[in-house]
């Protein structure tokens, strides 16, 4: 089985590093091609405006100026000598649930091997947000290589990836394996720290505040709050079924 690895935290980063120890206890046919820095946060973008650059790093190791989505088409299209039958894309640094999922770009990489046809999963390792604190890794090694292995009997159908999260605890305290939905926030928004230079000039840091909330049992919140591991199989297909018949009646 041939691998393709990516993620959006730059190919230096530690989760990538732990990425390719899960990756090689399923194949010794294993690919990495990732950002050059860190692109957490670019969604599904592309880079149009500026050439996209490659350097190989190591055997089958490249590096890319670019973004997650474009480190995939590079990979497949160019670097590859044929198509991956899998992609995996993290381990990203920090969970990627309930609203995160639109912001990632490490479910992002997971998206373009989608839109390829390609067997897709995006991984995260969720940690506690406090001063000095760091994603306990050990955690998603421990764990993944066999839950992948069960997931590639998963059908996979057209447009569908699934994202994997991996909760902020130690590997012997994980609980139970949890397929869920995509869950929603209550509290947690977006908030600006507003600073100013040494001129004066204002500037701001963009980042996410959270405060305690009780997510629906069967949400990806709710598994990862309970120690499990959150299964939740993603559609790229945006539509919003449930009011087409409103919206064709309202316009007919």
């Amino acid at each position: 089985m041939r691998i393709l690895l990516t993620n959006d935290d730059g190919i230096e980063a530690d989760g990538l590093v732990a990425l390719e120890k899960i990756a090689r206890e399923l194949s010794d046919d294993v690919w990495i091609v990732a950002p050059e820095t860190d692109q957490s946060g670019v969604a599904h973008s592309l880079t149009l405006h500026d050439p996209l650059r490659f350097r190989k790093l190591g055997d089958r190791r490249f590096s890319v100026r670019g973004t997650p989505t474009d480190c995939v088409i590079m990979g497949v299209r160019e670097v590859m000598p044929d198509r991956p039958d899998l992609i995996l894309s993290g381990v990203n640094r920090g969970q990627n649930a309930a609203d995160d999922v639109t912001y990632s770009g490490t479910i992002a990489g997971a998206m373009e091997g989608t839109l390829m046809g390609i067997r897709s999963m995006a991984l995260s390792q969720a940690y506690n947000w406090a001063p000095g604190e760091r994603p306990n890794y050990d955690t998603a090694v421990a764990h993944a290589p066999a839950l992948i292995d069960r997931l590639l009997n998963f059908s996979f159908p057209p447009d569908t990836l699934l994202n994997l999260n991996f909760p902020a605890c130690e590997p012997d305290a994980v609980g139970e394996v949890a397929v869920t939905r995509q869950g929603k926030r209550k509290v947690s928004e977006l908030a600006l720290d507003a600073r100013k230079d040494g001129r004066g000039v204002p500037y701001f840091w963009l980042g996410f505040r959270s405060g305690e909330e009780t997510p629906p049992e069967d949400t990806d919140l709710a598994a990862l709050a309970r120690g499990n591991i959150s299964v939740t199989p993603l559609k790229l297909d945006l539509t919003a079924h449930d009011v087409l018949a409103d919206l064709s009646a309202l316009v007919g």
